[in-house]
């Protein structure tokens, strides 16, 4: 991941931007599989990507050889811009230079390159054309109000096509799958388990990525952030159970896939005093320099946005807390929807300043730390909600550290000193 993540969020085609898709364990490993098979295709003929320059009013991609085509899409919670390319592989420099968007890239499957825009302001695809010659295509960006984005990001995607004499052919494979799946309609999942003494603080913690989105990989043995995560979320509850002073629960204990929103609903279904969401970090394709955790708390516009949204809601019978809010009309909803994201926002920006100073060289922050974005995670209105980026996988010394029990341990003591001054000063202030 690059930036702001994302995390959350390399959500593919194959379940990565899809926020409808259910958890069919088959047809994850149909998927794997799949990949698994076509990966001496993409090695052998797929055209790479040999860089992207960004400005705030263009991104071009330039390729190394002739690609099929090329798609685009918005999306908002988390507010993005997917460019789908066929026929490439990702990689290459990224050159950004706009104030816009960040960059980062990804993998769709095994014969398709995702180029990502984390927005950090409205922004929509005005227009778009391949190069002559089919090497590079050149999309207009053009900074908009969040009405039209919202209408935006209810649009198909938009095709592009290189020229007919500069495109690649289809892709071909020489293998035939065939496997049993669920039937339609299976209904998946029970809510994930508790542990842990009856009455303390109960503390969520969420293993981002999993299944068929395997979130950013590392260019040193690709490793990937969504196995990362998962043994980084397992120490964390070890750790808080062993203290005896917290209930624990994980949104996923095992590889499977969960779609965003369904991540901090879980949390608040079961009634979380505390949710934690876990990713790691990229650099843009290349082993980096760049290392150090950094935990994300709500931004104030993406929060008044949320408020919003939320009391426009018909059905506002389980906003906050469980209070019915359907016989308020809009404008007083949204201020108690606003105060109680307000406050659920300066105790996760607590946690967030404890876990820097409890955490010592234990965690290893970046300078800048904390920063606010608008990720679907975090929009709970009444759950102290944070997103933890526990390091880069780009950087070889974060990579060993986050790889190894100890590692894993230290980052779950840090949050366990945290946790313990975070709750005693909420029971404090009562």
């Amino acid at each position: 991941m690059n930036g702001k993540y994302l995390r959350n969020q390399l959500t593919m085609k194959s379940g990565w931007t899809n926020r409808c898709i259910a958890r069919h364990d088959p047809i994850m490993a149909l998927s794997a599989l799949a990949l698994a098979l076509a990966a001496p295709f993409t090695a052998a003929n797929a055209a790479g990507v040999s860089g992207v320059n960004v400005d705030n009013d263009q991104i071009t991609i330039s390729f190394d050889g002739p690609v099929e085509k090329a798609t685009s899409i918005i999306l908002a919670s988390p507010d993005r811009i997917a460019i789908d390319v066929l026929g490439a592989e990702p990689g290459g420099l990224v050159e950004n230079s706009s104030q816009l968007v960040d960059v980062r890239q990804g993998r769709v499957d095994a014969t398709t390159a995702r180029i990502v825009l984390d927005l950090n302001q409205p922004v929509v695809i005005g227009s778009g054309a391949f190069s002559k010659d089919g090497r590079s295509l050149s999309l207009s960006l053009t900074p908009t109000g969040w009405p039209d984005f919202e209408s935006a990001s209810a649009q198909s995607r938009k095709t592009y096509l290189p020229p007919e004499a500069n495109r690649s052919a289809p892709p071909r494979s020489r293998y035939n799958l065939t496997v049993p799946i669920d039937p339609p309609g299976r209904k998946s999942g029970a809510m994930p388990r508790i542990l842990g003494p009856k009455g303390r603080p109960l503390i969520v913690i969420d293993a981002g990525h999993g299944g068929h989105d395997p979130g950013a990989i590392s260019p040193f043995g690709s490793r990937r952030e969504k196995d990362i995560t998962l043994g980084v979320a397992r120490s964390i509850r070890d750790e808080l159970l062993a203290a005896g002073r917290f209930r624990v629960a994980l949104t996923r204990e095992d590889d499977r896939f969960l779609v965003l929103g369904e991540r901090s609903a879980i949390a608040r279904k079961l009634g979380a005093d505390l949710f934690i969401s876990i990713h790691a970090d990229s650099a843009a394709g290349k082993p980096s320099e760049a290392s150090g955790a950094t935990v994300y708390t709500l931004s104030e516009v993406a929060s008044d946005r949320q408020a919003q949204l939320l009391a426009q809601r018909e059905n506002r019978s389980d906003i906050i807390n469980g209070i019915n809010l359907g016989g308020e009309n809009n404008e007083i909803a949204s201020i108690l929807v606003d105060l109680a994201q307000r406050e659920s926002m300066n105790m996760a920006t607590n946690f967030a300043n404890l876990l820097k100073r409890e955490s010592g060289d234990r965690l290893r922050m970046r300078s800048d730390f904390h920063r606010m974005a608008g990720f679907a995670v975090l929009k709970s209105p009444d759950m102290p909600s944070v997103l933890l980026e526990v390091g880069y996988l780009t950087n070889s010394d974060d990579l060993n550290r986050l790889s190894s029990s100890d590692g894993q341990r230290q980052i779950a003591d840090g949050i366990r000193r945290a946790a313990d001054i975070h709750f005693a000063q909420r029971l404090a202030r009562r």
